[in-house]
């Protein structure tokens, strides 16, 4: 998939609060790269037309395009609904559950970040799917919605056409997420380093962190785990990270999972995918080779976590980055 256009559905007035939200697909997709990817994403902002405050302090957008340019978009961003929805159980604006209907119609894939959820949800798009929000509002979710399996655990949920996305700094991972399955691996960890993020959080990690691990053994942890990543090819074990962190594998392992939301084996094998990836589109080596080089083994190992992870198998994935591997000019590693 190229990376299209993005329709960011925007309150014609809107809060402090929720400029973060808004803030962030808009520098994602907003922001031309065309070192990375030429074209870049498209951004509209499409207002609702309707007031959302009173004498809060807040902004005014003067857009455009409005909700009936939704339909048009290749990808709908929805990271807001009116704060009586969820204070005083209002309905959704009928107006922005019509336009999403439309546009998910229409073949657009639909995003929600934080409480956009609830959009999504009146809208019926998640009806016997897996979903998620802000932890402080998915139990109300799931009471409201009982055909959605509200999970409150994770970061974000694709769904394929349909995605969801805790709050906050978690709409940037689900934002990173989509470009890494728009354009690859490369251009969003590339894009990842001038934000100064993270490349690549998993959307199953936890929410919520453990705020009992002192500080001090968060960075002993991103130690360790930047020496593994720059082993990759090697048979790492629990008791080798264990090893270098200077703890016990049971310690290290309850440390892991506190700080990360995930377990040592796991976030091995997502690094190792993630590896591979940059791997196929930065260079030609055999998909065997690769799997040596991410320390996945062999390729068929490859292919069954690709297929898991991914979605497709590395030689699909790498024939979709095509390309973005010309447009960089890119040529065959040794």
């Amino acid at each position: 998939m190229s990376a299209g256009s993005v329709a960011l559905i925007v309150p014609s007035d809107f809060g402090v609060a929720d400029l973060y939200e808004l803030g962030i697909p808009a520098a994602v997709f907003g922001t031309p790269q065309p070192d990375l990817a030429d074209p870049w994403y498209e951004l509209w902002l499409c207002g609702t037309g309707t007031r959302t405050r009173d004498t809060k302090p807040g902004f005014t957008l003067h857009s455009t395009l409005g909700l009936d340019d939704v339909v048009h978009a290749d990808t709908v961003f929805v990271s807001w609904v009116p704060e009586e929805v969820i204070e005083e159980n209002a309905p959704v604006p009928p107006e922005l559950v019509s336009a999403l209907r439309k546009a998910h119609d229409n073949g657009a894939r639909i995003v929600s970040q934080c409480v956009g959820a609830y959009a999504l949800a009146e809208a019926g798009l998640l009806d016997g799917r897996r979903a998620t929000a802000h932890w402080m509002h998915t139990a109300l979710l799931a009471e409201r919605y009982p055909k959605i399996e509200v999970d409150d655990s994770v970061l974000y949920v694709d769904e394929g056409d349909v995605l969801t996305s805790a709050g906050m700094t978690a709409g940037l991972d689900l934002c990173l997420h989509l470009v890494r399955r728009d354009l690859g691996a490369h251009v969003a960890n590339q894009l990842a380093r001038r934000m100064i993020v993270p490349g690549h959080r998993p959307g199953s990690r936890s929410q919520v962190i453990d705020l009992s691990v002192p500080p001090d053994d968060n960075q002993s942890l991103e130690a360790v785990l930047d020496w593994a990543r720059t082993r990759l090819d090697e048979p790492l074990t629990i008791e080798d990270l264990a090893h270098k962190a200077a703890m016990s594998p049971r310690t290290f392992y309850r440390k892991l999972h506190a700080s990360t939301g995930t377990t040592p084996l796991q976030w091995l094998l997502n690094e190792r995918v993630a590896r591979a990836q940059a791997l196929l589109e930065s260079t030609d080596l055999s998909v065997e080779r690769i799997a040596g080089l991410s320390g996945i083994g062999t390729a068929n190992n490859l292919r069954h976590h690709f297929l898991k992870q991914v979605g497709m198998s590395p030689s699909d994935y790498r024939q979709q980055k095509a390309p973005a591997r010309k447009h960089r000019g890119l040529s065959r590693t040794n």
